[in-house]
């Protein structure tokens, strides 16, 4: 177990309210056709590398009758998860040395872990702990697109913040930050070359736009607040004596964005991500 990505690479708050809104309830019919597994089934389903438990709390709610392991090697992200989210067993775990024995899992799941991982050891060790018909589950990020409103562009405290701090050490270089990237083609292709039958590709679209109707205002002012937690979490992991100045910056924009929607001043910025789903069968 280390604490190398929470305290180097992507910080607790940064992971898990990206995740939670990219698996709200609103996006679940997209994950429910791709993944095509029985919402009502008793199974057992392990996420490997679940990071501060997004995915793993909403599987809990989707698939109500799973019992559901999460693993992550990273013991801050196992500690937030015990202590937040409640009906997952939540355990630290080498997604290369999964700590269970051979076919233990309907199910096997995970988010932007496999382009970290060496593919006979990420592939592997999921053919080895799925039961005979498993199903495994790879989600992977795909180039999305980002359109920010004008108030929340970068303000001058944060860019003389950001031009103060030494630029860091190439993270894939120093922590194995995505060593093994894939592109849509190759993929589906390195599962089935690992074992896998029946594999099948498709892809799940969140757009994250406060402003459109279809979301609520509670799901709107989340998105507004998910992102101003990201924004100053990547100051405050500087560790920098400096901050804060630029994490007033933050906040104040942060706030003018949320009084333009309370207003209904629309600016119809927007988070897309497009999320690539494939599903194998162990057979």
């Amino acid at each position: 177990m280390n604490n190398i990505w929470s305290e180097n690479v992507q910080g607790i708050m940064t992971l898990y309210l990206s995740r939670k809104l990219r698996f709200d309830d609103v996006f679940f019919e997209q994950y429910k056709q791709l993944f095509n597994i029985d919402e009502n089934a008793d199974m057992k389903i392990l996420e490997i590398g679940c990071g501060p438990g997004a995915l793993a709390e909403s599987l809990h709610r989707w698939y109500p009758k799973a019992q559901i392991t999460a693993i992550d090697r990273d013991s801050n992200f196992i500690s937030f998860a015990k202590e937040n989210i409640t009906g997952i067993d939540f355990r630290g775990g080498d997604a290369t040395k999964l700590p269970f024995a051979d076919c233990s899992f309907d199910i096997t799941i995970s988010n932007t872990v496999q382009e970290h991982i060496e593919p006979t050891a990420f592939w592997g060790e999921q053919m080895r702990v799925l039961k005979p018909g498993g199903v495994c589950l790879c989600l992977s990020a795909r180039k999305g697109l980002q359109c920010i409103a004008p108030c929340l562009e970068t303000t001058a405290a944060e860019k003389e913040f950001w031009e103060s701090i030494p630029q860091p050490e190439d993270e894939s270089e120093k922590y194995g930050v995505c060593r093994y990237p894939m592109s849509e083609a190759e993929l589906p292709a390195s599962m089935e070359q690992n074992g896998f039958s029946d594999v099948t590709a498709g892809y799940a679209i969140v757009d994250l736009t406060p402003d459109a109707p279809k979301y609520s205002a509670q799901m709107a002012k989340s998105m507004i607040e998910a992102m101003r937690q990201i924004n100053l979490e990547a100051i405050q992991h500087t560790r920098s004596d400096h901050a804060e100045k630029a994490i007033r910056a933050v906040n104040d924009k942060y706030d003018e964005r949320l009084r333009l929607y309370n207003e209904g001043n629309k600016q119809w910025d927007t988070s897309v991500s497009v999320t690539m789903i494939l599903r194998g069968v162990k057979r």
